[in-house]
């Protein structure tokens, strides 16, 4: 249990996170290439889509003032939406049931269901039947399936079968989550590989990357909290929380020292990447209150997360040790590469894991 003193020290670092992701200025980001990229908030892609809805977590509840900040960011920014519909365009959409029930607007409910139809009817799907990974920028990842999709598409379908109390696009989103298991899990040790090429039958550099991971971990209970109820297909709950089983154990027992994960899973030696390990401890969590995972294991694990990412957070809120935006890389050695600097992602992963822990000692707004 978290002292008093730490618990007091969590809430300030939560604010303090959720500050720097949705009203830091230009100048405080750095001067990384990529920085603009990495903490514009207003653009309509998954970057910023992961952001808001930890903001729209954080805020759920008793903070309307918070809810205010992300409905705003969907008016400046609905109209980008409409210019490119890909699988990272939906993430910001999972918004959409939470600001229909703090607002009572019907607009954001029928555009849920708008985008829910689309999603199911015209994404395209990989042979085996899965969402294939597309992308806002000019690239092709044709017959590929990837790990971030689950948490990018899939919860927004999730978030929206419960919306409309549908259970067919409830099963269908739960269906995703257990094909995207079956496509990417490694058997023998649990942890999920980043990607698949099902034209040439292979997990490419085959790396079992940490946030790949992350978005598994995290995304899979969340989609659990909005349709567990809903799905009726028993064997198929049944797969999902097997696998979902398997991949936790799995993370506890790779996880460093320190509290946190290295970059790529296996490979201890390359370094601890903040959001992965933020997304992995928020889902143990959120699995344990579930009863999918052991209690104790579980809490143990992720409070020494929470500890550590605690002395990762700049005094103005930033959340260091965040790698950049990471494709399915050439190599397990590339993602030792990937630069690191904050990023809207990274405070909103680190943002969820601090609402999660908060909500479990009875003080968050959820």
């Amino acid at each position: 249990m978290m002292t008093g003193l730490r618990l007091s020290e969590l809430e300030t670092a939560a604010e303090l996170v959720y500050r720097y992701l949705m009203h830091s200025a230009p100048e405080s980001w750095g001067s990384h290439p990529w920085a603009d990229w990495a903490m514009n908030r207003d653009r309509w892609d998954w970057n910023p889509g992961v952001g808001l809805i930890a903001a729209a977590e954080y805020g759920a509840g008793s903070a309307p003032e918070v809810m205010l900040d992300v409905e705003m960011w969907t008016k400046r920014n609905l109209g980008d939406s409409e210019k490119r519909k890909v699988v990272n365009s939906i993430a910001p959409f999972a918004v959409f049931p939470q600001l229909y029930r703090a607002t009572g607007k019907d607009f954001y409910r029928k555009k849920a269901e708008e985008i829910a139809l689309w999603v199911v009817a015209q994404a395209t799907r990989t042979n085996e039947g899965v969402f294939e990974h597309t992308v806002t920028e000019d690239a092709s990842f044709s017959g590929q399936i990837w790990a971030d999709t689950v948490f990018m598409a899939v919860l927004f379908l999730a978030r929206t079968a419960r919306l409309a109390g549908n259970e067919e696009l409830a099963e269908i989103a739960m269906r995703q989550a257990v094909l995207h298991f079956r496509a990417l899990q490694d058997e023998k040790t649990g942890l999920l590989f980043h990607g698949w090429n099902g034209i040439s039958g292979d997990w490419m550099s085959a790396a079992r990357w940490n946030r790949a991971n992350a978005w598994n971990a995290l995304g899979v209970p969340m989609i659990y909290e909005e349709i567990g109820g809903l799905c009726s297909d028993s064997e198929l709950l049944h797969e999902l929380r097997d696998r979902y089983s398997h991949l936790a154990n799995a993370l506890i027992h790779c996880q460093n020292d320190s509290g946190l994960w290295p970059t790529v899973l296996d490979r201890p030696g390359f370094y601890e990447e903040t959001s992965g390990s933020a997304g992995i401890a928020c889902g143990l969590y959120k699995a344990a209150r579930a009863g999918w995972v052991d209690e104790s294991a579980a809490a143990s694990s992720a409070d020494r997360t929470v500890t550590a990412v605690l002395d990762l957070i700049r005094d103005d809120g930033a959340v260091l040790g965040v790698s950049g935006g990471t494709p399915v890389l050439e190599s397990v050695e590339a993602y030792d590469e990937v630069p690191i600097f904050p990023t809207l992602y990274g405070q909103g992963m680190v943002l969820l894991l601090f609402t999660e822990r908060m909500r479990r000692a009875g003080t968050a707004n959820v």
